[in-house]
């Protein structure tokens, strides 16, 4: 099987990987059949997370593994949760992906696995003062076409 990665991707990946501080959780979320990109997403998760031993990847089926898919609020296939690891403990951040993270959602993908493993948003202090004093809660999603 050819890598998704080439092997210039690979080294830049790899060296803005020494960034990572904690252990990261990337869980993947595939379907047997009628999943378009699953295969892919599971080959350049498998690739990514084989680039520093802080990456480690979990692999689920949406369907067989409906409670935890639900739990992690994935669904769509393919679907990945990036989450940090303290331990056995999964520590949900509440970023997910849904399709292949690929174009510039890979640098995304990329840059959030820094931002899990260092426990820190990057916010602002008046940000988090802000977000502090919201009430209910907020559901934010991007969504990125490839156009």
């Amino acid at each position: 099987m050819e890598n998704l990665l080439n092997e210039d991707i690979r080294q830049q990946v790899s060296e803005y990987f020494q960034q990572l501080k904690e252990p990261v959780q990337v869980m993947f979320f595939g379907k047997k059949s009628d999943c378009e990109y699953c295969d892919e997403t599971r080959q350049m998760a498998d690739e990514i997370t084989s680039l520093s031993d802080k990456l480690e990847l979990a692999v689920y089926d949406i369907e067989d593994d409906q409670a935890l898919a639900s739990q992690y609020k994935v669904d769509k296939a393919p679907g990945i949760v990036i989450a940090g690891l303290d331990g056995d403990q999964v520590l949900d951040f509440g970023i997910r992906f849904s399709g292949i993270p690929s174009g510039h959602e890979f640098s995304s993908l990329v840059h959030d696995m820094i931002l899990v493993s260092g426990r820190d948003s990057g916010l602002s202090p008046n940000t988090r003062d802000f977000l502090k004093d919201l009430v209910k809660p907020v559901h934010l999603q991007v969504f990125v076409t490839p156009t």
